[in-house]
């Protein structure tokens, strides 16, 4: 999928909560650099519920493709107020452009 595509739907859809940069500040959501690999709930400085604390998930792409798809349901309790992203094709490009721009 194209990471082209993924960045204009992260800076339709993402952007308004997130950042992907080194070093990037947190905004409502938290800033997502060096997000594959890491676990639910633990990006330095950032204020998370409970319930992503404790899902205990790694983040790769099989578990961004769920949670991406009805966040609320993959983590009930989060705080992340998106609805999620019901086509396969959006949240593939979405994936493969925070793959390339979170990388650490």
């Amino acid at each position: 999928m194209s990471a082209d595509n993924g960045k204009k739907i992260f800076t339709k859809a993402c952007a308004q909560c997130h950042t992907v940069e080194a070093g990037g500040k947190h905004k409502q959501g938290p800033n997502l650099h060096g997000l594959f690999g890491r676990k639910t709930g633990q990006a330095p400085g950032f204020s998370y519920t409970q319930a992503n604390k404790d899902k205990g998930i790694v983040w790769a792409e099989d578990t961004l493709d769920i949670y991406l798809t009805n966040p609320k349901k993959y983590i009930p309790g989060t705080k992340m107020v998106f609805a999620g992203l019901k086509k396969k094709k959006d949240r593939d490009a979405l994936i493969a452009y925070l793959k390339e721009s979170t990388a650490a």
